[in-house]
Order: C-alpha cells, then structure tokens, then sequence
C-alpha cells in the first residue's frame, strides 16, 4: 500500500509597498511592518560593527551614520534610474516575504501587491520583476482598491488612501474600477513633513533639527481644525533641548493637504453617475496613516455637506488596512487572474 503524498497548500500574501511603511498580511495568519527605509553598511569597519549585510525600518534608521541608506519609495513608486533603489525595493520585498513566511514551508506562494492608483501603469512592470524572485504567482492591484476590497466596500463607495508620497482615490461601483474612476495626488504625508519643517526653520531659526525628528512630531501630533492642547516640542538649540510650541505651524502644515484632497474628491463624485452620488457620498472611507489626523473626518464632512448628506469614517486598522485588503484579494482571486512569475 503506497503511502500518500502530502500536498501543501500555496502561502497567499498581501503587500502594502508604502514610502513610509511597508506591510504584509499572509494567509498563515502572520502581518508583520517595517519602515521603508533599506540600509547597507559603508564599509568593511560598518559590516564588522553591525553584523550584518542589510538592515531594514527601524533599525537602518538606528544606524543610519554607518550605512548607505535609502528610502526606495519615492511618491509610492520605485524611484526612477536609480539600480539601487531597485535592489533596495526588491531587498525590502524579500524581508517581508520571510516575515510572512516563518519556519512554514509551503507549495508556492502567491502575492498581491498595491500601488499608488495612477502609477499603476508604469509601476507594474517594476513592482512584478522586483517580487518575481519570491513569489510563484502575482497580481498588481490599486491601493485604495485592496483597501475596499477588505472592508467590502465595493458598491457606491469611495476610498481614500492618505499615504506619506501619494494620496490615492478610487470609486467602487460593483465591477473592477477603471483609470476614469481613479486618482493620484502628491500633497500627502511627505507634503506636510517638507511644510512643517520650513515653517519651524522659519519661525525657530536658531533650532537644530531633522526632516525624521518634523515626521515623529507629525505623527503623535497632527490635527486639522481647532487643537484642544497645545503642540511643544523638544527641539535642540546649540546643544540644549529646549521647549518650541509649534501649534500654529502643525496646523497650517496639515491643512495644506486639505485643497487638493477636496478638490479631487468632488471632482471624482461629479464625474460619477448622478443617480449614485449621492451615495457615494454616503460611504466615504479614509485609510492609510494620514486618516489618523485628528479632526480631519470631522472636517472633510462639515466641507462636504454642502454639497448633500455624506458619511466620512475610517477603517478600523490604518497600518494593515492595504495588506489585508489584498490578502482578502488572494484568497478570493480565479486562477486565471493570477500572472505567473
């Protein structure tokens, strides 16, 4: 009697490629992040120090003086001519792969990957070669539509993704959305670190600090509208940490978005079909870090509300809400959709 073979299923996974942060779903039940930045040490003296031949997220950051760093994500895209952002993006591919991975062994893995929406022409070729390595089976998706598909959003829907390179939106209407029901803009997360930090140099010039040090201020301190505390910092001044109160600049910095991210999304709603619009203003979902604002739901639906009743909210996990959503696209996907690598 001839023993049965065991077959081992195939590993799906769900990648979130962001310029900030990177995340993985697996159907293992593993999610893991890491900050999108890449390091490889300087020299032989860096190598011996750290121990190792690349660092990723945190830890790159950490050691940042002993490498040759980069954030390969420029606007949600591999940055263009650059053979070292694309080794950094296939380097960063490949740790969240294991990540997922484990000790489980596997028939093959299949993942599906987002991009930022209107990139996604141009990206997709570089996105496939740069996962081809680790993955047996791809597919290329939009970002804000991973992020419907996971909170099943598909139906007189709008996603909007508020990364740090891009800010992507995408109306659902019960088929796979088109590139007319998609858009991309660039005053996103990076916008407001860049605003931040010359409006602090502007107002402090004496203080000493980094584009990294604007982005931690932004992340614990963002808002929108009217803040209930003010924003103090620690900032060095020749060497000293001293108190700088920075509350009229996060708020400027932060509202800076607010023009084109309105302007876009009315855009899209008048471009839909008029018996549906106002639908879809009913069901306006925001995802990706940038949701985190403080009072930016609440203000999104005060400004639009002139135009009709809308509901604005949020999904429930920023950071994984992309990841998910693709992983949920996997489980679900035909064969037939899937392009081999």
């Amino acid at each position: 009697m001839s023993e049965k073979k065991e077959t081992k299923a195939f590993l799906n996974v769900g990648i979130d490629l962001g310029t900030s942060r990177s995340a993985i779903s697996a159907s293992n039940g593993g999610r893991h992040w890491v900050e999108s930045y890449v390091g490889w040490p300087k020299d032989f003296i860096a190598r011996k120090v750290l121990g190792k031949a690349v660092l990723f997220g945190e830890e790159a950051l950490e050691n940042r003086l002993s490498l040759d760093i980069y954030r390969p994500l420029e606007h949600g895209v591999i940055k263009n001519g650059s053979a070292r952002s694309e080794a950094a993006v296939k380097e960063l591919i490949h740790y969240l792969v294991q990540l997922a991975q484990g000790t489980d062994t596997h028939e093959g893995i299949r993942a599906v990957v987002g991009v930022p929406a209107e990139s996604f022409k141009i990206n997709k070729v570089a996105i496939k070669h740069a996962v081809a390595d680790f993955a047996d089976a791809i597919m290329v998706v939009s970002e804000p539509f991973s992020v419907a598909y996971g909170v099943d959003a598909l139906n007189n829907a709008m996603v909007v993704d508020i990364g740090a390179g891009t800010m992507d939106f995408c109306i659902m209407h019960g088929t796979m959305p088109t590139d007319e029901d998609q858009k991309t803009i660039l005053t996103a997360g990076d916008h407001i670190d860049q605003q931040l930090q010359s409006m602090i140099h502007e107002r402090y010039p004496a203080a000493d600090f980094t584009l990294n040090m604007v982005r931690r201020f932004k992340e614990q301190y963002s808002f929108v509208g009217q803040s209930s505390s003010p924003v103090i910092v620690d900032i060095p001044v020749e060497g000293r940490p001293t108190a700088h109160d920075i509350t009229a600049e996060m708020r400027r910095a932060c509202e800076s978005i607010l023009p084109g991210m309105v302007e876009t999304m009315l855009e899209l709603i008048a471009g839909f079909d008029p018996e549906f619009q106002k639908k879809v203003r009913n069901n306006i979902i925001l995802a990706g870090g940038g949701c985190q604002i403080r009072g930016l739901r609440e203000h999104l639906e005060t400004i639009l509300k002139e135009y009709g009743p809308c509901n604005v909210r949020k999904i429930d996990d920023p950071l994984f809400g992309g990841a998910d959503g693709a992983l949920a696209l996997a489980a679900d996907m035909p064969d037939a959709y899937w392009e081999k690598s």
